[in-house]
């Protein structure tokens, strides 16, 4: 076994140490499975991990170093969060401006229905009025028109009733003149 370390090696084996403690039975066994597989895969023995938890176990992080390091990952934790509750805030005052344009959009929709509604009404009223129009001034020529037609069969007729009355004139032929 070589005395340096692959750090994803490491890295993978904790991700995996982790999930054996967890409480969930399935991926508690999956990962002694996956532990096992690598194992055999890289012959390694149950000494041989063992030599390499005591060989990583000399070297642990300093105290001080690991209580500067929370403190540290306290404030910024602590920036982290200052930011989070801004992004959250702006997330709600965006999504309050939203829920207010929704509502504006909505009354207006809902006012230009009522306007559409309005203008479809005097539509059809304007055109029973056109239609009733166009049906008078139909009517009208119409009417005319029978007019003039009986006064002009009224005209013939009292012509003919004129003439039939009075007496015809006597005429003279013609032959008279030319002798």
């Amino acid at each position: 076994m070589s005395e340096t370390f692959d750090p994803k090696e490491l890295k993978v084996l904790s991700d995996i140490l982790a999930l054996v403690l967890e409480d969930q039975p399935g991926q508690s066994a999956t990962a002694l499975e996956t532990i096992r597989s690598r194992a055999r895969r890289n012959g390694m023995t149950g000494g041989a991990l063992k030599n390499l938890f005591i060989a990583i176990a000399p070297d642990p992080p300093k105290r001080a170093a690991s209580s500067t390091r929370s403190r540290s990952t306290k404030s910024s934790a602590s920036a982290d969060v200052q930011q989070e509750r801004m992004r959250v805030r702006e997330l709600t005052e965006s999504v309050t401006k939203l829920d207010l344009e929704l509502r504006s959009a909505r009354a207006n929709n809902a006012q230009l229905k009522t306007e559409l509604f309005l203008t479809q009404q005097a539509r059809a009223e304007t055109q029973s009025q056109l239609s009733a129009v166009q049906a008078t001034s139909h009517t009208r020529f119409g009417l005319v028109g029978l007019a003039v037609l009986v006064g002009c069969v009224a005209g013939v007729a009292g012509t003919e009733l004129f003439h039939s009355l009075r007496p015809a004139p006597h005429h003279t032929p013609n032959s008279v003149y030319l002798h």
